[in-house]
């Protein structure tokens, strides 16, 4: 698919806040079972859930980037008390699964999905009883419109705009939120997680945020995910100011991260913001 951008006319200079809800790989951590030292850690920031995103925005524009198995958890220690939208990278598990905890925020109006036409496909068949009318709300099911997102998204004063990347043999979307879309100019949030390769004709019309949360599972090379180093390269490629790694395993402490990426911005002269995200972090921009 092929996207194409022109600016929007409003250009808002208020502050989009950003929540990382949770930041561990598709095991969590700790992960059960293992007493290795990051998963019996006392530091806080090496206790990972499920990946997720929250966004406020300037307009009071409040959603989620995947709903993974912790949504619950997630959304009550973020103090959410309304959605607009939900928006999904990709179908698996760690990513999807805890969909049915939006219900308590689908009660007034019904909530809009977005994804590419396989995750929602997914999304449809695996919670085919939210879909069906046959069968009966007993506590309740959550009300949702299933939309596969072929472009930009107006969400109140925000443009939510898919990007189509790699995981593995597979397509996933990376999303770009910000007050514009248009090419030219910088700024927004760049949202992507669970990649292994971005396209270059991607690469050359993504917009160049001022912050990119991508996913760097560990240290060493993986064939479906980042390594540290592919994901902060790709961040200086992108021209990001700063660049913080989400979606990681069980094999670095938060502090062995922070220590990879200060040698990486030594090593490599990047003058950014380089560091692991962790779960409750906040991030804004104007």
């Amino acid at each position: 698919m092929k996207y194409t951008y022109t600016a929007h006319p409003d250009n808002l200079l208020s502050m989009i806040k950003a929540v990382i809800m949770g930041s561990g790989t598709s095991h969590g951590i700790p992960v059960a079972g293992c007493d290795c030292a990051v998963c019996t850690s006392s530091d806080p920031r090496d206790q990972r859930m499920r990946c997720s995103l929250y966004i406020e925005g300037p307009a009071d524009e409040r959603f989620v980037i995947d709903t993974g198995p912790e949504f619950r958890l997630e959304a009550v220690k973020a103090g959410i008390r309304r959605l607009d939208a939900v928006f999904l990278t990709h179908s698996h598990a760690d990513h999807l699964h805890g969909l049915d905890d939006v219900r308590p925020f689908s009660d007034v109006n019904p909530l809009p999905v977005y994804g590419n036409k396989e995750t929602i496909s997914e999304m449809t068949e695996r919670f085919s009883y939210v879909f069906n009318p046959n069968t009966q709300r007993g506590g309740g099911k959550p009300r949702l419109v299933p939309t596969v997102a072929g472009g930009p998204v107006r969400l109140g004063s925000l443009s939510v705009v898919p990007f189509p990347v790699r995981h593995g043999n597979i397509g996933i979307l990376g999303w770009h939120i910000a007050q514009t879309y248009d090419r030219e100019s910088t700024g927004g949030i760049l949202y992507i997680t669970d990649a292994s390769a971005i396209d270059s004709e991607i690469l050359e019309i993504l917009p160049r945020p001022e912050i990119l949360i991508i996913g760097g599972l560990r240290e060493q090379p993986h064939v479906t995910h980042f390594s540290f180093e592919q994901a902060l390269l790709t961040g200086m490629q992108l021209e990001c100011g700063r660049i913080y790694l989400t979606h990681i395993c069980h094999r670095h402490s938060h502090a062995d991260i922070e220590k990879y990426c200060g040698s990486f911005a030594e090593k490599n002269s990047y003058r950014g913001t380089a560091g692991p995200a962790w779960d409750g972090m906040e991030l804004t921009i104007s």
